[in-house]
């Protein structure tokens, strides 16, 4: 059996999907289901146990796993709860790190590239602890994971006893199905499409930058097929460890994803560009790329799926249909 928590989530429950589709049916799921309709991203999986966050420590106690995949997590940007968060993303990762360390369980988690910050140190998944302190993160949710890629850092240079097979996934700009619950957190694309198909027009940033166009912030925005293909090979090479970075290494603007959506509907793309509101102009980040030559080196060969294919995907098969979940 597999546990992944944060499984009715927007990444969970597409690996969840990968994973039965690998066959896998004995697949538990740790979440919370709430009300807001986040059990449809699950409404078509095969799952072996749904388990309650608070339920999760009995629920390990004497079970033997094949692996935890660890995406649970407050992931919204803006949370201002520190105590919350700690505990969530922080404490509680410890402790799967402990369970699984004690119990020989491959531990697969996320990160974010959120730990870059503005990106001023760059976006290269250096491991080294010198490298990862030099990181500043600009936000709860961001620091949160910094300080668990800190933690795993040094218990590595330490040669403390980890996982058999242990790997952090700093996740760039992930969209596609199953995201809609994520209110502002959703992808801009999942935000917008609703204008795009009614013929209204797409409103995007100003650009507040000298030398950049508007709409012409750029980040590196990879589809979640892509995303959970990274996890599934991870799972059948377990011989591969370390933190990397999962991105496809192109950054792309907002408005190539608009262009590409409006080219997926056959339609004339209809932009706005509005002012950015001035409590973020100083802290917006203009530019996200990752480097993803760590990945490769360790053998990944999957690719990735280049935006134009990855939207037209997304809007074809899920966003333009009355329903939209994978």
């Amino acid at each position: 059996m597999l546990l992944v928590t944060g499984g009715a989530g927007f990444i969970g429950s597409n690996v969840v999907a990968a994973l039965n589709d690998a066959g896998r049916a004995d697949v538990a799921v740790c979440d919370l289901l709430g009300h807001d309709g986040k059990w449809r991203n699950l409404a078509k999986r095969q799952l072996a146990d749904i388990v309650p966050p608070a339920q999760l420590a009995d629920w390990l106690g004497g079970r033997r796993l094949e692996a935890i995949i660890h995406l649970g997590a407050i992931s919204e940007t803006t949370a201002t709860d520190g105590d919350l968060v700690i505990e969530t993303n922080f404490r509680l990762s410890m402790r799967l790190l402990d369970w699984c360390t004690a119990n020989g369980t491959p531990f697969i988690y996320a990160s974010s590239a959120a730990t870059y910050g503005d990106g001023g140190q760059g976006f290269r998944d250096d491991p080294s602890i010198p490298a990862l302190r030099a990181l500043r993160p600009m936000n709860l949710y961001g620091w949160s994971k910094h300080l668990f890629d800190m933690a795993v850092a040094e218990r590595v240079a330490r040669g403390d006893k980890l996982p058999p097979q242990w790997a952090g996934l700093k996740f760039f700009n992930v969209f596609g199905p199953n995201e809609y619950h994520k209110g502002t957190m959703m992808s801009v694309l999942a935000r917008r499409f609703d204008d795009i198909k009614a013929g209204r027009p797409v409103q995007l940033f100003k650009s507040h930058r000298e030398g950049i166009a508007d709409g012409d912030q750029r980040r590196d925005f990879i589809y979640v097929d892509d995303v959970a293909r990274v996890m599934m090979w991870l799972l059948s090479v377990p011989s591969v460890s370390g933190l990397f970075n999962v991105g496809t290494g192109t950054a792309r603007s907002f408005k190539d994803m608009m262009a590409s959506a409006y080219a997926a509907l056959g339609a004339a793309p209809n932009i706005q560009y509005i002012d950015m509101p001035e409590a973020i102009r100083g802290s917006y980040q203009y530019f996200t790329q990752s480097e993803v030559d760590r990945l490769q080196r360790a053998g990944y060969n999957g690719g990735f799926t280049a935006l134009e294919e990855a939207v037209g995907m997304y809007v074809k098969g899920f966003l333009d249909r009355a329903d939209r979940f994978r």
